[in-house]
């Protein structure tokens, strides 16, 4: 399965060939410079979405080269550092690590826009892939002191996915996790086996039909759970829009507000579906479904 297309409206083709007629008050002239309108800008959009990823893409090569660097001098092997010298050097290194992630991000979001994001759907352990993650980052958790659980599934066998992209989607739901949940709070991460009915209305089956249905389950869901400071309902899905940033308290820089985004994309090109269930001031639950294989999907 290849990755999503660029940002192309779905309609095209047929807006082309559904011509409004003389009587409906259409003026040839009108139509045709609205069409015109609407590919310039599309071929604009895609020209500058394709300098800047590739403006991007050049900045890591001497990004990579700092951050050698500092690790040397983290290393001690060019001599010891002082304290102070020390603390700046970590503090720089944060700092660049950071904005590696926010290169990484752009780079993937342009690919996922001009489509040229391929997809590597396998048979693979999921629960693997996330034990993985797991062990990357409860060191950054106990550092902040929040605790950190991983409860995964043993009913969950082998499950079609591109665990790079996955592994992707986790991460930056625990980024999102590890940035707003205060010291002494919880972060939890979950796998288990899930049926999402498509037939209905509402998002999800009930908790009885689903322990009723548990052995026809359909796919597997993903949470990544906080103690943090919750969403308002009414940004439940304007979160996963791309470059939108919501008002915060938290200290510290915002990214470029692509995380999410990418993270719907990336799942809607498993087949799958991700929202978040949250309140203000109840923390946060961002849970995503893969289906069986990605054939499945929508």
């Amino acid at each position: 399965m290849s990755a999503l297309p660029a940002k192309v409206l779905p309609q095209t083709a047929s807006f082309r060939d559904s011509k409004p007629s003389r009587s409906e008050g259409y003026e040839p002239h009108s139509y045709s410079e609205l069409l015109q309108a609407f590919e310039d800008l599309q071929s604009q959009y895609q020209r500058c979405a394709g300098a800047l990823a590739a403006a991007a893409h050049d900045l890591r090569t001497p990004l990579a080269i700092v951050s050698g660097y500092i690790e040397l001098l983290l290393s001690g092997k060019v001599g010891p550092l002082s304290e102070q010298q020390r603390t700046i050097t970590e503090d720089i290194r944060s700092n660049t690590a950071r904005l590696a992630d926010l290169i990484s991000n752009f780079l993937t979001f342009s690919a996922l826009e001009t489509g040229k994001l391929g997809m590597r759907f396998e048979l693979g352990d999921l629960n693997a892939s996330l034990s993985e993650l797991c062990n990357l980052w409860l060191p950054r958790f106990q550092q902040k002191k929040i605790a950190f659980y991983f409860l995964l599934s043993d009913q969950i066998t082998s499950l079609v996915f591109d665990q790079l992209r996955v592994q992707r989607v986790v991460t930056n739901l625990l980024e999102n996790a590890f940035k707003y949940t205060p010291a002494g709070g919880t972060v939890w991460l979950a796998s288990e086996p899930y049926l999402l009915d498509r037939r209905s209305s509402r998002k999800e089956v009930t908790d009885d039909r689903r322990r009723t249905f548990a052995s026809t389950a359909n796919g597997v869901r993903v949470v990544v759970a906080d103690t943090g400071p919750g969403i308002a309902a009414e940004f439940h899905q304007e979160i996963f829009n791309d470059f939108f940033h919501m008002a915060s308290s938290q200290d510290g820089p915002e990214g470029m507000g692509l995380g999410l985004a990418i993270c719907r994309r990336l799942i809607h090109a498993h087949g799958g579906k991700i929202w978040v269930e949250s309140e203000r001031g109840a923390g946060s639950k961002f849970c995503f479904f893969l289906p069986l294989t990605p054939e499945d999907g929508d």
